[in-house]
């Protein structure tokens, strides 16, 4: 088999070196994206000054080297941390593992500094740390992992703010009927900085197994997303389980949702639960899957192929049909306490530049924001060649 494609990272990024201890800690900025490593077993240190007014969010992707001699773990990963100077965590820390795909792919953790009115820990303004972890069993490969760091900031909401604190219970659970029709072409990148730009609709690509495919679509605020992942038919026999992984990414590539479906060479296709419109509010609930939807902007759609496929129906391409909704009606954005913030691309910009960007609201709604992003979006076509490590397989998540 051949050496899939590298992960592409945001040219823009910059490259940092993490601390094993926290006085050294490098600098890093809200607003801004970087390059480091981490070792097996490592634990790394930076250090980033934040207000008292902003959300912050702090993500890092780990890139394993692909390749069918690389091996990973069920457990192994990475786990993001945001801490205040005495070592105290700020909440919301979050661990990505690779489960039940256990085999190399980009996997992405995060971390979130939330401000709220009568908040104990990490509300001030000053030095914080992150802290970025990784855990790798000694039978994987013991090689150094990519990393790239992100850095976001959200403004407050101007004081006096009707904005609701509590989470929706409750939101419509019937799947809309998936969009049918002639599918248009379209390849998926390697991670989130090539994520293929698609509209809502029907798409079609193809897959090997081993590969990671990602792709990405605009939400507005109020608007309800639905997204799946059709595996076609191929000769061969046998029963492949957990063979198609689908993950949600909101657009500071916190996990929204996961899941997979086993494969037996019929036509198969992954699904999730109807997700809760795009709400500020959202983010007050302790379920991911529906403090993800928080914010408008770039969702990630990203597809996995278990090796384990070519086993018993060959290493060669699969069909994959990709059906994209978004329903409802774009809403008004927040009454931000400055200018709105806008997750993704911005006009004029490129595929590989996605820090957000902040954009003024004069006379234009922020659907109109995320339609001109999406008119500059360039589609980078990927390819990843086939891997096939030994795979381990835990228990699945739910879909």
């Amino acid at each position: 088999m051949g050496e899939p494609d590298p992960y592409v990272f945001d040219q823009h990024a910059t490259t940092v070196a993490g601390a094993v201890a926290s006085t050294d800690a490098g600098q890093l900025k809200a607003g801004s994206i970087y390059r480091s490593s981490i070792k097996p077993g490592g634990q790394l240190y930076y250090q980033v000054e934040l207000d008292a007014t902003s959300d912050t969010y702090v993500s890092a992707v780990a890139v394993p080297r692909l390749g069918p001699q690389e091996k990973v773990d069920y457990g192994d990963g990475i786990k993001v941390s945001l801490q205040d100077l005495r070592g105290n965590s700020c909440g919301n820390d979050n661990a990505a593992v690779f489960g039940s795909a256990g085999y190399p792919r980009p996997i992405a953790a995060h971390a979130t500094r939330a401000v709220r009115k009568g908040g104990i820990s990490c509300q001030s303004a000053g030095p914080y740390y992150v802290l970025i972890e990784r855990t790798t069993k000694a039978t994987s490969t013991q090689e150094e992992w990519q990393l790239e760091i992100r850095v976001d900031s959200e403004p407050g909401l101007k004081s006096g703010s009707a904005s609701p604190t509590v989470a929706p219970t409750s939101w419509p659970s019937v799947s809309p009927v998936p969009p049918a029709g002639k599918a248009q072409r379209t390849e998926g990148g390697t991670g989130f900085n090539d994520a293929a730009a698609l509209e809502p609709g029907v798409w079609d690509d193809r897959i090997k197994p081993g590969q990671t495919r990602f792709y990405r679509v605009p939400v507005g605020w109020g608007q309800q997303l639905f997204a799946s992942a059709d595996l076609g038919s191929s000769t061969g026999s046998g029963f492949v389980a957990s063979a198609l992984n689908v993950q949600l990414y909101n657009p500071v590539r916190s996990e929204v949702t996961r899941g997979y479906t086993v494969y037996d060479g019929k036509p198969k296709s992954a699904a999730s639960d109807p997700l809760p419109s795009v709400a500020y509010r959202n983010r007050y609930s302790v379920r991911d899957e529906v403090s993800g939807m928080r914010m408008a902007g770039d969702y990630y759609f990203a597809v996995t192929l278990s090796p384990d496929v070519a086993k018993s129906f060959g290493i060669k391409e699969y069909g994959l049909t990709l059906r994209m909704s978004v329903k409802g009606t774009e809403g008004s954005a927040p009454a931000y306490a400055g200018a709105v913030p806008h997750y993704g691309t911005s006009a004029g910009g490129d595929a590989g530049q996605s820090v957000m960007k902040l954009v003024g609201i004069a006379g234009i709604s922020a659907g109109t924001v995320l339609m001109l992003g999406l008119g500059a979006w360039t589609l980078i076509a990927r390819r990843r060649a086939e891997t096939q490590p030994p795979s381990q397989y835990g228990p699945p998540p739910a879909w």
